[in-house]
C-alpha cells in the first residue's frame, strides 16, 4: 500500500475520531451559528472558494473590486462588552484594508510541543496546505504574503473574507481561513468567526473582543462550554454533521509599539499550556509607483 492509499485511510480515520467525540449537530436550526466551508478531498489551498459562494447564491470578489479587509467595518463588532471607536485607528485599518498590509512573523514553541507539532505540520499542514502552523522559524523569515478574497451575497452584501496566507520564499499556503462577524448563542456581543476549511469538515474558533490600553484590542477564544467562544472542530458524514469542542485557546493581542508600529502577540494553547508563541509586526505595504 502506497501513500497515495495510506492519506485518505488517515483523514478518514481523523474524522472518525471526531465524530466519535463529538456530537451531532443541526445545522438548519439550532446549531446554525457554526455553518461554515468545508473543502473537497486533498489540498485546500483556495479550493473551497467557489463552493461556499455557491452556498449563499453569491459570487467570488478579488482584486480590489470587493471588501478588502477581514471585516467591511469594525463597527460590526460593537457590543456590551467591546468599543470599536477606541481602537488605534492603525489596527482598525488593518482589519477593514487588510490587502494594503504586509505581514513578518515569528514563532517561538514551547518545549515538548515542537516534536508534535512538526509531525503534525508534515502530515496534515503541508500536504494539505491549510493549518501548516510553522515549526522552524526560518520557514517563515522571508515573511509572509497575504491575499484577501471576498464572498458577496446575492444582494451584494459582504458574505465573508478569505484570508490567505502563503510563504513568501516558497509559496505553500500557512492558513486559508474564513472570516466574518458571528453571534454566539445568547450572547449579545458580537465575535469575530474565523473558518478553516478541511475535507468534509472545518475548524472554527470565535474569538471574543476586548479592549485594551491605549487603543489596543484582544481577540480571545478562552475556556468555556459548548456555545461558547472557543474552538470546534466539525466533520460531515453524509447527510449528518457533527462538532466537538477542542481544548485548543488563543489569544491575538494587537498593539502600537514605541515607533507606531502594529505588532501582534499570538498565543496558542492546548489546554492551560502554552504551545507556541507568535508574534507579528504589520505594516502598510509600500506604494508602488506607475
Amino acid at each position: 500500500m502506497g501513500r497515495s492509499d495510506t492519506w485518505p485511510m488517515l483523514d478518514r480515520g481523523t474524522r472518525l475520531w471526531w465524530r466519535s467525540v463529538g456530537r451531532q449537530i443541526d445545522l438548519a436550526g439550532e446549531h446554525a451559528w457554526l455553518t461554515a466551508p468545508v473543502s473537497g478531498r486533498g489540498a485546500v489551498r483556495d479550493l473551497w472558494l467557489p463552493a461556499e459562494a455557491e452556498r449563499v447564491s453569491g459570487r467570488i470578489v478579488r482584486g480590489g473590486g470587493g471588501v478588502r479587509g477581514l471585516l467591511p467595518s469594525m463597527d460590526a463588532l460593537a457590543g456590551p462588552e467591546f468599543d470599536p471607536s477606541a481602537v488605534d485607528a492603525k489596527i482598525r485599518n488593518f482589519y477593514e484594508n487588510t490587502a494594503s498590509w504586509r505581514m513578518d512573523a515569528w514563532t517561538r514553541w514551547s518545549r515538548g510541543f515542537a516534536a508534535p507539532g512538526a509531525i503534525i505540520e508534515s502530515l496534515y499542514g503541508r500536504r494539505l496546505q491549510q493549518l501548516a502552523l510553522p515549526v522552524d522559524s526560518l520557514a517563515v523569515a522571508h515573511g509572509v504574503d497575504s491575499e484577501i478574497v471576498s464572498i458577496e451575497g446575492p444582494d451584494g452584501e459582504h458574505a465573508g473574507s478569505a484570508w490567505l496566507r502563503t510563504l513568501r520564499r516558497t509559496g505553500d499556503y500557512m492558513f486559508s481561513g474564513y472570516y466574518r462577524v458571528g453571534r454566539l448563542p445568547d450572547r449579545a456581543q458580537p465575535s469575530v468567526h474565523v473558518s478553516f476549511p478541511l475535507e468534509s469538515g472545518n475548524v472554527q474558533v470565535y474569538l471574543r473582543p476586548s479592549n485594551g490600553p491605549d487603543g489596543s484590542m484582544t481577540l480571545s477564544s478562552p475556556p468555556g462550554r459548548f456555545g461558547d467562544d472557543g474552538a470546534y472542530v466539525t466533520v460531515v458524514e453524509g447527510e449528518r454533521t457533527y462538532a466537538a469542542r477542542v481544548p485548543v485557546h488563543e489569544e491575538f493581542r494587537l498593539y502600537l509599539d514605541s515607533e507606531g508600529v502594529v505588532r501582534t502577540d499570538h498565543v496558542l494553547k492546548i489546554w492551560g499550556a502554552k504551545a507556541v508563541h507568535l508574534h507579528y509586526r504589520l505594516s502598510p505595504s509600500p506604494v508602488r509607483s506607475v
